[in-house]
């Protein structure tokens, strides 16, 4: 059973994802995004309301009994200065979307576009999910606490992410792990200062701070399984007066990301541990201060290999597992409530220069991967709402009956 996407409908998806490019928004700023996303929604006729501000919930009722599924876009943009000299190209000093999220949300109403006249030979319910601040603060939990996935109850959640590792025309299908946990590093050192001439009478927070620095690429390095998926970042560093002036304080501030549960706890851990044994090395206080972001992204198994087994029988596109990467998505909180998968979209093309890499200046798509997206996400709500792909769930209850 495949999609046919009518050139029309293509032009349309274009339209959306270009004026939703030249106006990008915020997290939680989204404002106009949502406004339109409610335009399109109404002229379909499709039921909607809004959640976490500006997020927006759209549901689609079949006919006909059956599962419910979940669709889920972010719309919101980077604090980025676009450099792509593309004519639709940002109109907002500082802000663009620089990681596709402008495709997501146009991509999820081409779907409404398609299954809206469908209604009647759709069984079960399609929500489509538009969420803000997924670059943060994060809008995924407050839309779950405002019950997104519970009325009704979802048996599957997907999200569609562009990826420019992978040629137009792909699509992306990982079981497991596929995205990491993203906590917040925050390190303070103290010391005591002094005249940069006299450094015996101080004591000196840089060098502490130099050595910590370099500890921490050990925990990597030498303590974590070679075969696990860690980071551990240091990406700033404040600290000292001027060149005649022993440094009292340094400011250390980093990413902690893993795959795993265990890891992501046992980084944490020994973060504490290597600041305790730097802070007695050289006689200096250190503060550690480690807060959680989001968890890592698990597909889950049986959807995500019969899903791929799907699109294999009812479509053209390629089908590939590419590696996980150690980037954050708070879809990872949907895939925590329902079994869930996170599907990549090739847009890679040397012809439309789409090959940089997500949240740089120069990102770009190529546009013909969008009637793509909306072909698999169609698809993924027709085969979950009539239960031609299991998920975990399924498949335990089915053992337990």
């Amino acid at each position: 059973m495949g999609v046919q996407i009518e050139r029309a409908l293509e032009d349309r998806v274009l339209h959306l994802r270009r004026t939703v490019h030249r106006h990008p928004e915020l997290g939680f700023e989204e404002h106009e995004t949502a406004a339109l996303v409610e335009r399109e929604l109404d002229a379909l006729g499709v039921e909607h309301r809004r959640s976490a501000g500006t997020g927006v919930v759209a549901t689609l009722r079949g006919a006909d009994a059956g599962r419910n599924v979940a669709l889920r876009a972010d719309m919101d943009a980077l604090p980025v200065q676009e450099r792509t000299g593309l004519s639709f190209a940002s109109r907002v000093p500082g802000k663009m979307h620089a990681c596709g999220h402008d495709a997501h949300t146009a991509m999820l109403l081409g779907v409404a576009h398609v299954l809206a006249p469908r209604r009647a030979q759709l069984a079960g319910t399609v929500v489509l999910i538009f969420q803000p601040a997924e670059e943060g603060p994060g809008g995924a939990l407050p839309m779950l606490q405002d019950g997104v996935l519970d009325d009704p109850k979802a048996d599957a959640v997907a999200m569609l992410h562009v990826d420019s590792r992978l040629d137009v025309g792909t699509i992306g299908l990982t079981p497991g792990g596929i995205s990491a946990s993203t906590d917040e590093l925050a390190i303070e050192i103290r010391g005591t200062g002094g005249h940069g001439a006299y450094p015996h009478t101080a004591v000196d927070a840089i060098p502490a701070a130099a050595a910590l620095v370099l500890a921490l690429q050990n925990i990597v390095a030498r303590e974590i399984d070679p075969l696990a998926s860690a980071v551990v970042t240091v990406g700033t560093i404040a600290g000292g007066y001027r060149n005649n002036v022993i440094a009292d304080r340094v400011s250390l501030s980093g990413t902690l990301r893993a795959h795993d549960a265990e890891v992501r706890s046992e980084l944490e851990r020994r973060v504490r541990r290597v600041a305790a044994g730097a802070a007695a090395t050289y006689g200096v206080e250190i503060d550690v201060e480690i807060v959680r972001g989001y968890p890592p992204v698990v597909n889950d198994e049986p959807l995500t290999r019969s899903f791929a087994e799907y699109l294999r029988g009812n479509s053209m596109l390629r089908i590939e597992q590419p590696a996980p990467t150690m980037g954050g998505e708070d879809f990872a909180y949907f895939a925590q409530h329902a079994p869930g998968v996170l599907i990549r979209l090739g847009v890679r093309s040397d012809q439309a220069e789409s090959f940089h890499p997500g949240h740089s200046p120069l990102f770009r798509i190529d546009e013909a991967a969008l009637k793509y997206g909306v072909e698999t996400l169609v698809l993924f709500a027709l085969a979950a709402t009539q239960g031609d792909i299991p998920s975990e769930e399924r498949s335990r209850r089915g053992a337990e009956s």
